[in-house]
């Protein structure tokens, strides 16, 4: 599947997630309600994955854990925050170079229209 055709799907699913439950719960609750609705049309999801850190030639388990990740191509980091802080974006480019992906969404569900919470980035 093409990576644009992939990211319209998963905001598609992350906007009928939003659109059920509205703003003001908590990250694990969006979480596990857009899981689910990635599942329902078939993809293959993946959530809280650990992310080793590799460091002098060792693997190390820095308790790092991508929040979704789906098709094996593209990293979901959800939040429930106020605003996105730089903070945020610096995270899902960490996680994007420590997993050699090349895709990722910061979606912050805290928001009145979903869309403005959401952010594409690119490694």
């Amino acid at each position: 599947m093409e990576i644009n055709d992939l990211t319209e799907k998963i905001i598609g699913c992350a906007i009928k997630v939003h659109r059920n439950l509205g703003a003001g719960l908590l990250e694990s609750t969006y979480e596990i309600c857009l899981v689910h609705e990635l599942k329902k049309i078939g993809l293959k999801v993946e959530s809280q994955v650990s992310l080793p850190v590799y460091y002098d030639g060792i693997k190390l388990e820095a308790g790092y854990k991508i929040d979704v990740l789906i098709e094996d191509k593209v990293i979901v980091e959800l939040k429930a925050v106020e605003r996105i802080l730089p903070i945020h974006e610096a995270q899902i480019l960490t996680y994007l170079k420590l997993a050699n992906k090349k895709i990722g969404l910061l979606i912050n569900f805290n928001v009145k229209v979903l869309k403005d919470g959401i952010t594409r980035k690119i490694n």
